[in-house]
Formats: C-alpha cells, sequence, structure tokens
C-alpha cells in the first residue's frame, strides 16, 4: 500500500506560480506518477505525468506553462506551475501505479489550487 500526500496549493492570481509536492510513503521508483485535476462539475482529468525512466507527457492545456520533476531518493514528484490561469483552478490530485488511472493506481486526499483573475 502507498499512501500519497500533497501539499503546495492554495491561492494565486492570474499570471502567477504554484509548486506542488507530493511525497509518498514508500519507494516509487517503479511507478509512473500524475497529477490530476477536478474543477467542480467536471471530471477529473489527467494535468501530466512522468514514468518511472523519466519521460514526461503534458495535457495540451498545460504544456509549456507546467512542469514535472520526480526525485525517487525523496520518494516525491513535484509538480511547478506557471503563467496559471483562472481555468486551472481545481483540485489537483497526485497519483502513482503501474498504469495510471487503473484500478490499481493509489490516490492522495488532494489539494485545492485557485487562480483569480
Amino acid at each position: 500500500q502507498v499512501q500519497l500526500v500533497e501539499s503546495g496549493g492554495g491561492w494565486v492570481q492570474a499570471g502567477g506560480s504554484l509548486g506542488l509536492s507530493c511525497a509518498a510513503s514508500s519507494r516509487i521508483f517503479i511507478f509512473s506518477m500524475g497529477w490530476y485535476r477536478q474543477a467542480p462539475g467536471k471530471q477529473r482529468e489527467l494535468v501530466a505525468y512522468i514514468t518511472s525512466s523519466g519521460s514526461t507527457n503534458y495535457a495540451d492545456s498545460v504544456k509549456g506553462r507546467f512542469s514535472l520533476s520526480r526525485d525517487n531518493a525523496k520518494n516525491t514528484v513535484y509538480l511547478q506551475m506557471n503563467s496559471l490561469k483562472p481555468e486551472d483552478t481545481a483540485v489537483y490530485y497526485c497519483a502513482a501505479g503501474q498504469i495510471l488511472g487503473s484500478t490499481s493506481t493509489y490516490w492522495g486526499p488532494g489539494t485545492q489550487v485557485t487562480v483569480s483573475s
């Protein structure tokens, strides 16, 4: 069982930056790690993920603005969010697993990100 805890959410004005962290309770080097988000009234969507080998993939809506990295020694992944927009407002969830989004995915409780215009 892997427990994930997100931190770093908060409030920021449009154009600002926030950094999110996700700390895992055990080794994550074999897992893909990702961030999802869910805005009110919308489905949860994949924002970005990083594979065990370090390859990254981003949703079109955040490409060029968000950057994902991982530190396997610290069992932590980081999401740097720049040039934030009001439409980035959502609860952000950290996820870990061999196949993200599958029934075996581990989830964090989520952290709120609010971007005001």
